[in-house]
């Protein structure tokens, strides 16, 4: 598929979506406090953009260190993991306990305990990322060629030259796909904890602004918000699949 098929595609669908949606708020004159047009939520992402894009830097400020604690700390365990079947068995049921129980239910507690608002909330987030990371990495560093580890241990190679000249070549498609799960979760795991911690003042996130939009009945600036997240998300993704384009492509097949 051509490049330009790739982003002429989705960008076709998005203008049909917002048409409809356009020409049927108009056709059934829906309140604007109910379903805003299209129109009444660029105006007010323009209209109140400072504040907005202000939000917005906070959520991805959490984001961003949610993604880099997750993909360093993944990381890490995975390595860990891979050196021996006695500590991944002890040690990864309970990354599969982190990943299945809900960041809502926990998160109250993260913020009680820390003290610091964006590090709660960053470690919240973190939460929610880690698991991919972690578990695509273990998947990577175990699917190597059996052929290409006899002989690397027929020529006596130590387990750190395995692991580095081996393992972690064979493992970067899978940890890029687990990084590009990671990216999205993050930013779920950043906006859940600001709504969880509900916090107000100047450093706030889009989700404080989502809620109060819903409290003060300014449906346009809920809309607003939300696209800004969309819109963050795809870019998120976008940027993480680039990068493992470009590192992958001297080494392996990049689709």
């Amino acid at each position: 598929m051509n490049a330009g098929l790739r982003l002429g595609a989705p960008v076709l669908v998005a203008l049909v979506v917002i048409a409809l949606w356009h020409g049927l708020v108009r056709a059934f004159d829906v309140p604007v406090y109910l379903v805003p047009s299209p129109l009444d939520v660029a105006h007010t992402l323009v209209q109140d953009w400072d504040l907005l894009a202000g939000s917005l830097w906070i959520t991805l400020k959490i984001t961003g260190l949610a993604l880099l604690a997750a993909t360093v700390l993944g990381v890490l365990l995975a390595f860990l993991f891979v050196q021996s079947r006695v500590i991944e068995a002890s040690l990864f049921p309970y990354a599969v306990l982190l990943q299945v129980t809900p960041i809502v239910a926990i998160a109250p507690l993260i913020i009680i305990w820390v003290k610091n608002t964006l590090a709660a909330l960053t470690l919240c987030a973190t939460i929610v990322a880690i698991f991919p990371i972690i578990s695509n990495t273990v998947l990577g560093l175990r699917s190597i060629d059996p052929g290409l580890l006899d002989f690397f241990r027929l020529k006596r190679a130590s387990r750190w030259q395995i692991l580095w000249r081996l393992r972690l070549p064979s493992a970067l498609p899978a940890f890029f796909g687990g990084l590009r799960i990671a990216c999205g979760l993050a930013l779920i795991g950043a906006v859940v904890a600001e709504f969880v911690a509900g916090t107000g003042g100047s450093q706030t996130g889009l989700a404080y602004q989502i809620l109060q939009a819903g409290y003060q009945i300014n449906i346009p600036r809920l809309f607003a918000a939300l696209l800004l997240i969309t819109i963050a998300g795809v870019i998120l993704f976008a940027a993480m699949t680039l990068l493992s384009r470009l590192v992958l492509a001297r080494w392996h097949e990049v689709n």
